[in-house]
Formats: structure tokens, sequence, C-alpha cells
């Protein structure tokens, strides 16, 4: 009798263990599925037009791939699944010099061009960011860090910046997801890469809704 509840037991952890084990499988291969899915969608999307709302274009893109990231720590056997997204990865990472090209031309902050910051960078960062816009200082143990200090920053000052200063705070933004992507290489972990990419998603909403705020107060100003 005791054999029989023993096996019975064993029965029951075996069918437990597998069933997780499938549903972590499943869930790894539906986030894969849908950061590759959201790839394929965005590189259709024309440079020029993906550029007027690339900073949630880019925030979304790397929250569904630091979510299947995580996704995929929990499974064994994961090579398909890691490249299949690493392939939508690379497509992404063309896609994005190519519209990031864009907006340099646009804004004058190409190869040739000189940048202007002022003070506003202390406030987000705790130094001053000179116009060689240099992140060095940031690395894979404190990055998730400054990202949250400058969206909290950002949060609690968002009703009295100007439409300039959030070009700028876009600008200063741009500068640290560029060093983001160099400390990825350098070990960044999966916990704390999904940490920022749900950072920048909560800047994204928030620079989308106030920069138009700010910029529809300047206009009525100009009219007044």
């Amino acid at each position: 009798m005791k054999a029989i509840k023993l096996f019975a037991a064993l029965t029951i952890l075996v069918f437990v263990a597998t069933s997780c084990k499938n549903e972590n499988e499943l869930k790894a291969e539906k986030n894969v599925n849908q950061y590759a899915s959201y790839v394929d969608s965005i590189i259709k999307v024309e440079p020029e037009v993906a550029a007027e709302d690339w900073v949630d274009i880019e925030a979304s893109a790397e929250f569904k791939k630091s979510e299947a990231l995580e996704a995929l720590d929990a499974i064994e056997g994961r090579e398909i699944f890691d490249s299949k997204l690493e392939e939508s990865s690379k497509k992404f990472d063309v896609y994005k010099e190519g519209v990031e090209s864009k907006m340099e031309v646009a804004s004058g902050t190409g190869a040739g061009n000189t940048t202007q910051t002022t003070p506003l960078s202390k406030s987000l960062f705790g130094i001053v960011i000179g116009k060689d816009l240099n992140f060095n200082w940031v690395n894979k143990d404190n990055i998730h860090q400054v990202y949250k200090n400058f969206v909290n920053t950002v949060s609690a000052n968002k009703k009295t910046y100007s439409r300039e200063d959030w070009d700028e705070i876009k600008l200063l933004y741009e500068a640290l997801d560029t060093r983001k992507n160099t400390v990825e290489k350098e070990g960044l972990s999966t916990k704390d890469n999904l940490k920022i990419a749900t950072l920048k998603t909560e800047f994204a909403t928030m620079f989308k809704l106030n920069r138009i705020g700010a910029k529809s107060e300047e206009n009525s100003d100009a009219k007044s």
C-alpha cells in the first residue's frame, strides 16, 4: 500500500514538473513571437514616419524583447528561441540605425554639428552633460538607477518643462539609450534590462503626452 502511495506521489510530482516546463516553454515561445511580430510590423513603416514617434516605438520594442529574455531564462533547450530572438533583434537594430539617421538630419545633430546642452542635465543625472553627450560613466551596475532617477525627475517636473526642455530631455534620453546598447554587451542582467524597459515605457508615454501639452501652451501664448 505504501508503495502504491509513493508511486502515486511521484507520478503527481512528475506531472506537475512537466506541466510547469510546458507552461514556461509556451510563455517563452509566445513572448518571442510577440517581439518578432512587433519588429516585422514596425520595419514596414517608413523611417521618416517612425521618427515622429520613435521614443514610444523603441520603448515598446525593448519591453517586448526584455519580456522574451526573462521568459527564456526559465527554460532549457532555448537555442531555437534564442536564434529567432537574435534574428529579430538584428532586424530592429538595422532599422533603428536608419530611423536615427533621419532624426539626426532633421535635428541637425549629425556629423559635423555640435550639440548644446544646458544645466537641465544636472537635475536629470546629477552631473552636467557636455555637448559631447558622454555617458561613459554609466555601466551595468548603475544603469538601472540612472534610468530610474531620470524618469522620476522628469515625472516630478513634467508640468514645468517647456517644449525646448522636452527636446533637450529627448536628446539626453537618446544619448543614454546609445550607452545602454554598449552596456548590454558588458553583462547587463536580464532582470535590470526588464526594469529599464518598464521605465522606458513609462517615459515614452509621459514624453508623448506632456510635450504635446507644452507645445500647445506655447502656441496658445503666441496667439494671445
